[in-house]
């Protein structure tokens, strides 16, 4: 297990909405962000519980306008998860989205740094009890109307650092700001400081959680489609949270918002931040030895598992026997393909063999009985009761003797 720094805890929501922890003793929580205009309430709501079915502990929408505030009256009771308004440039927005009962605001220091104004809404979420995410990214903190003011902030440089001049104007906007919160006694509070260089992403945290105690959001801004904004995203996320730092993560993906969810759950799932939902699915990599037509295999057990199976059983799905016995210990169900075929295996005891356009449809079965074994105590995720032996590539899998027996014809004659 990861040792997470220590930091105040946040609780969002309601009853209605369930709760959630960010920071303290909580698990790290995985939200994204609705892609739609929050005002179309309709799309506003299909799209926030789809992402709750995808396992998002929280979602946040967009409020430019007073349309979409006033949209969340109708948003709120239809969905289940706690919602956070995303505010910009206009204070009243977030006033607005607190009096229709929203349960987190974000600001952003670099386009809303009226002291009166902030204090406005600081009293607001004082008065309902309301958190605030206080959201620095590197493309809205920089000083673009008065170049003087500019590069007074660019001479705070962390001489040791080639990002310095970017981590000093971070660490200054977010002490100006959280002096306001300070003075109003407010702390309910939870940091986020983006770029979209992962480089500074990671030390912009670093210096962060070395200066405040408050929970951390974690995300790189501008991440990119799916296709790259994984790697982006992942590896100064990966990094934070094995560092201990991170208390709440959004992988952004310019793409569909459930990705972001699966990613970032799948994330916490591997570091061990987070009980695994669902089967875990392990699967060999391509070469030249397989036999099957594995890669639709994978895709195809894959979604059937994630529809079906709720207990975190492992399954594993291997090409050939080569890798397959070794990287399958500790699978629950695992199947070894050969010559259109497969052998399938229970906790290590062999229990099928069966052509390969019937692989998918024993297998799920084979995962839909042990879940129920699970349920009802008569079988334990993880216990394996027999060493797997590798099938005998001839033999169970069906290779066939004409085939070595030509290679053997062909080999010259040793006199």
């Amino acid at each position: 297990m990861v040792a997470r720094r220590k930091t105040r805890k946040v609780v969002i929501g309601d009853k209605a909405h369930g709760f959630v922890g960010i920071g303290g003793d909580a698990p790290v929580a995985v939200q994204t962000m609705t892609s739609g205009y929050t005002w179309e309430i309709d799309k506003c709501v299909a799209e926030i519980n789809r992402m709750a079915a995808a396992g998002a502990d929280i979602v946040r929408v967009a409020v430019p306008e007073r349309k979409d505030t006033s949209a969340l009256k109708e948003i709120l009771p239809r969905v289940t998860v706690p919602i956070v308004a995303d505010v910009h440039f206009h204070f009243q927005r977030a006033i607005e989205a607190v009096e229709a009962g929203i349960h987190k605001i974000r600001l952003n220091p670099g386009n809303i740094n009226d002291r009166d104004q902030v204090k406005d809404v600081i009293q607001a979420c004082k008065a309902k009890k309301i958190p605030i995410r206080v959201g620095v990214n590197e493309g809205s903190i920089i000083e673009r109307k008065d170049k003087q003011k500019r590069m007074k902030e660019l001479g705070g440089v962390f001489s040791n650092n080639k990002n310095g001049h970017l981590l000093a104007i971070m660490i200054a906007k977010l002490e100006e700001y959280l002096d306001i919160f300070h003075e109003e006694d407010f702390h309910d509070i939870v940091i986020s400081a983006k770029s979209i260089d992962p480089e500074v992403v990671i030390d912009a945290y670093r210096e962060i959680s070395q200066r405040f105690d408050y929970p951390l959001h974690l995300g790189v801004t501008h991440a990119g489609p799916k296709e790259t904004g994984t790697i982006r995203s992942v590896v100064p996320l990966g990094h934070l949270l094995c560092s201990g730092i991170g208390d709440t993560i959004r992988i952004s993906y310019a793409n569909d918002p459930v990705y972001e969810v699966e990613d970032g759950l799948e994330l916490l799932y591997v570091l061990g931040l987070r009980t695994r939902v669902g089967a875990e699915l392990i699967a060999c990599p391509t070469c030249g030895r397989i036999q099957v037509d594995l890669f639709k295999l994978v895709q195809d057990v894959r979604k059937q598992l994630a529809k079906e199976i709720k207990v975190p059983m492992k399954v594993a799905v291997m090409g050939c026997v080569v890798n397959g016995p070794g990287e399958c210990e500790g699978a629950d169900i695992a199947i070894f393909a050969g010559d259109r075929k497969g052998i399938i295996y229970v906790q290590g005891e062999k229990v099928a063999n069966v052509p390969e356009e019937q692989i998918l449809e024993r297998l799920l079965i084979e995962c839909r009985q042990f879940e129920q074994k699970v349920k009802r105590g008569e079988a334990k995720l993880g216990e394996k009761k027999v060493d797997i032996l590798p099938p005998d590539p001839i033999g169970d899998l069906g290779s066939g003797w004409e085939k070595i027996e030509k290679d053997r014809r062909a080999l010259p004659v040793v006199k």
